[in-house]
């Protein structure tokens, strides 16, 4: 790939700088980056009200709502609008980062986790400096991000509304912060593994429930289940994982997670659905119920997709010949196509945008690398694809 034919897109909610163009704008359509236009961007992040982008050099920019110090730097203004490098982590190489409810986790190439942000559960770990006139850890903020996990060699980092999960390179997953509301689950700073997991190959974590993906194409989860997020046939939260029903006999290859609702990904490009279908975020046309176990999304089928992301009301599909679908709510222009339109049945997002400097716009199309879905918004990585349209 040529130097500068790949872009950072956005569109969705802008009202916390999430979108990263330097004003505070809702856009219902594409829109690029362009703060990160020097950079080469290997993947970005949405959250709840922010974002952050990961260069292959390693480098971590964030931008956004930066009240608890989600952005990892003392917050100046309430929010941010353009991208702005985290300085505390330049001279680690970060390779993956996760975006929670208001705090955020990286590792880097070594295997070590990083955390910031709110840490009033404890969903950062420890920090052992301070300490309460009883001699407890002071959960405060963490505008710095700091190192967390510190016993781990961890492979990814994932985060829920107010707790953070981690998968080790020797496949254990272990978690710590408030797995789910009112707190009926004591809250820890410490990690603790989750037991009965082996051999996990991924994680997604949702608000307040969680999936593993483990080696052999199955799919376990555990947290809250109001909405039948867990895929187990019921409503009941379990603290324990338990295998989603529905989906054996597939080679599920990847998950996602949505605030409330959960998708996997097989082997054959087929999208499975699950949990609040409310708004019509898990792509059942004009059902838009709940759903305790997964459903195959029929919309999308044969579209071969490689990548699902889940955010708090939508989901995007993206193709493997790289184009995106968007389904779910509609407000604040998060579906991309320009009309504010709620909308259980996906539909194409188009790339409008001109062709590099340099390229001839009738020799090739913009195609989508990867997405990510956040609360209100959608990032996106696009590059230059020489050849017709699909």
């Amino acid at each position: 790939m040529a130097a500068g034919s790949a872009s950072v897109i956005a569109w969705g909610s802008g009202e916390d700088g999430q979108l990263g163009t330097g004003n505070n704008e809702d856009k219902d359509r594409v829109c690029v980056v362009k703060a990160l236009a020097s950079e080469t961007v290997r993947s970005v992040v949405a959250g709840s009200r922010n974002s952050l982008a990961i260069c292959d050099d390693g480098k971590l920019f964030t931008w956004g709502w930066n009240q608890r110090g989600t952005l990892g730097h003392p917050p100046e203004t309430k929010t941010e609008n353009v991208p702005s490098q985290v300085t505390a982590l330049a001279n680690v190489k970060i390779i993956q980062a996760a975006i929670g409810g208001w705090h955020c986790l990286a590792v880097d190439e070594q295997g070590r986790a990083y955390a910031w942000g709110g840490n009033e559960y404890g969903q950062c770990g420890e920090d052992p400096g301070r300490k309460d006139d009883t001699g407890k850890p002071l959960k405060r903020d963490i505008v710095i991000p700091q190192r967390c996990a510190h016993q781990l060699v961890v492979r990814q980092v994932a985060a829920g509304g107010t707790h953070s999960v981690v998968l080790t390179r020797e496949g254990h997953v272990w978690t710590w912060g408030q797995p789910w509301p009112p707190g009926d689950i004591k809250q820890i700073a410490t990690p603790v593994r989750v037991q009965g997991l082996e051999k996990v190959k991924l994680i997604a974590v949702g608000a307040f429930h969680n999936l593993a993906l483990l080696e052999g194409g199955v799919v376990w989860a555990w947290g809250n289940n109001e909405y039948g997020q867990l895929g187990t046939g019921d409503t009941q939260p379990t603290s324990q994982p338990i295998l989603v029903q529905g989906l054996s006999g597939l080679t599920v290859v990847d998950i996602a997670a949505g605030g409330w609702h959960s998708t996997a990904l097989t082997s054959e490009g087929e999208v499975y659905g699950w949990g609040r279908g409310e708004h019509g975020r898990l792509g059942f046309g004009d059902d838009k119920s709940s759903k305790m176990v997964p459903q195959k999304v029929q919309l999308l089928s044969g579209e071969d997709i490689v990548q699902m992301s889940c955010g708090g009301t939508h989901s995007v599909a993206l193709t493997r010949d790289g184009r995106m679908f968007s389904f779910g709510r509609g407000d604040h222009g998060r579906l991309g196509y320009g009309r504010k339109v709620t909308t259980g049945h996906p539909m194409e997002v188009p790339i409008n945008l001109p062709a590099p400097q340099q390229t001839d716009a009738a020799e090739g199309h913009w195609g989508a690398k990867l997405v990510a879905c956040g609360g209100r918004h959608t990032l996106a990585i696009i590059e230059w694809q020489n050849g017709e349209q699909p």
